[in-house]
């Protein structure tokens, strides 16, 4: 699957990976009302908005992106009825050939771990059958079990071909409390992380990646600068950019000489585009999906310039 997202990111010249994160307070009125209208102001009602939110944005952008990246929080608060449409929604953006990165975060060990690999990544035995559960293409996972926690991971993806991206540094303010903090050698913990990512990864190798990739954010420059060398067949996925603060321009150490390697999302900043400043005067909430479009243009001409300058 790492080839397959590198195949996706070469034909779109877009680096990028759209989050789809939605929250009631970002879709127009116009859906809630008819979503409400069918289903009554219910967890169903919500996640048949949530649903028709994500495929007009989806079938807006996706001749021009990769990959898409769905938050399953954002998905779970509304119960199984939103569950049902993350599981749509993973449905669809496959069906367009989008590689789906599904933002779970799990991290467990043993038959915990494998169960979460199973039904994100694998197939499930049920009687003479098996079947895929979420069947998402690469999943994040927080690895701060340590071997136990990522392996079941690890066997589930040789079996399927499909991916992981394991956290080594986060995007939010707080992240160094723990990730910063200094070891007996001098070095921080999250460099300790993306050396063990590293060794993972080189057993599990694509063309030229590894289907063991690492998150880290586009709000700590310096430390991807760092984290780029110790992981050098390491595809990153870089949150952070738009929202939180990341440009173009904080971007260029994330990516190897070759124009590859990392993948940078944008959730909000997208999906949401129809209310930022930047576009709210040219499109009106019912033309939602054109503002993600064009915000879309936007991060990849930024970080296009971006590289160009590198």
């Amino acid at each position: 699957m790492i080839n397959k997202l590198i195949e996706n990111i070469k034909k779109t010249n877009a680096p990028i990976v759209v989050g789809l994160d939605p929250m009631m307070k970002f879709i127009p009125k116009h859906i809630t009302d008819k979503a409400f209208a069918e289903f009554g102001e219910t967890l169903e009602g919500a996640a048949e908005a949530i649903w028709q939110y994500n495929k007009a944005i989806v079938d807006a952008v996706c001749d021009l992106i990769p990959a898409v990246k769905p938050q399953i929080a954002m998905y779970e608060q509304f119960g199984i009825p939103g569950l049902v449409a993350f599981k749509r929604t993973v449905d669809y953006c496959k069906s367009k050939g989008l590689v789906v990165i599904a933002d779970i975060k799990r991290s467990d060990i043993g038959s915990s771990s494998a169960a979460y690999a199973v039904g994100h990544l694998g197939k499930v035995q049920v009687g003479g059958n098996r079947f895929a559960g979420f069947d998402e293409d690469f999943v994040t996972v927080n690895p701060y079990f340590g071997s136990d926690g990522v392996e079941p991971f690890l066997d589930v993806c040789r079996e399927e071909k499909k991916g992981i991206f394991l956290l080594v540094k986060t995007s939010n303010p707080s992240s160094g409390e723990f990730q910063d903090q200094i070891l007996a050698d001098g070095r921080p913990l999250y460099e300790l992380v993306g050396e063990r990512v590293a060794e993972w990864g080189e057993s599990f190798m694509g063309d030229s990646y590894s289907y063991v990739g690492a998150v880290v954010g586009a709000t700590y420059p310096e430390m991807g600068k760092v984290l780029r060398k110790v992981m050098p067949k390491t595809y990153i996925l870089v949150p952070g950019y738009g929202a939180q603060g990341g440009k173009g321009k904080d971007l260029v150490h994330f990516f190897n000489e070759d124009g590859l390697g990392a993948i940078v999302n944008s959730s909000r900043g997208i999906i949401a585009a129809y209310q930022n400043d930047r576009y709210k005067e040219r499109f009106a909430p019912e033309n939602f999906a054109d503002a993600s479009r064009q915000a879309v243009a936007d991060m990849i001409e930024d970080i296009s310039e971006a590289l160009a300058g590198k």
